[in-house]
């Protein structure tokens, strides 16, 4: 991967690092506010067609997802910045081939292949 490609990762990274360390009190206070705001019938905020209601719900169970798995998520965003900075980002942790750009544009942070990701998880 060249310097211009693993610096788009990189931004990527940091930002996402960024949300994940300063922003939970801002994304645990939208969640609790959505919820407290439809709990007390205040129907000025409530969504008006079905579709943002399903939107609304899937963005709150988002931000608490996060949350709950933050401490794993940084370690693996810490762990591909590093690989960046020594030069083996997009390669593959076990098996050492290329990480295909696709995955990685999805897992940014993930130091493994498809294949290689559904052996360490299956053990």
């Amino acid at each position: 991967m060249n310097k211009r490609e693993s610096k788009v990762y990189k931004e990527t990274l940091l930002t996402i690092r960024s949300r994940l360390r300063g922003d939970f009190s801002g994304l645990a206070d939208a969640a609790l506010r959505k919820t407290r705001s439809e709990s007390s019938g205040d129907l000025s905020s409530m969504p008006i067609h079905m579709a943002d209601i399903g939107t609304d719900a899937f963005e709150q169970e988002f931000n608490l997802s996060l949350m709950e798995h933050d401490g794993t998520t940084l370690g693996q965003i810490e762990g591909a910045l590093e690989r960046i900075e020594d030069g083996v980002y997009g390669i593959c942790a076990d098996c050492e081939q290329k990480i295909p750009k696709t995955r990685l544009n999805v897992l940014p942070y993930t130091p493994y292949c498809v294949k290689c990701a559904d052996k360490v998880h299956s053990h």
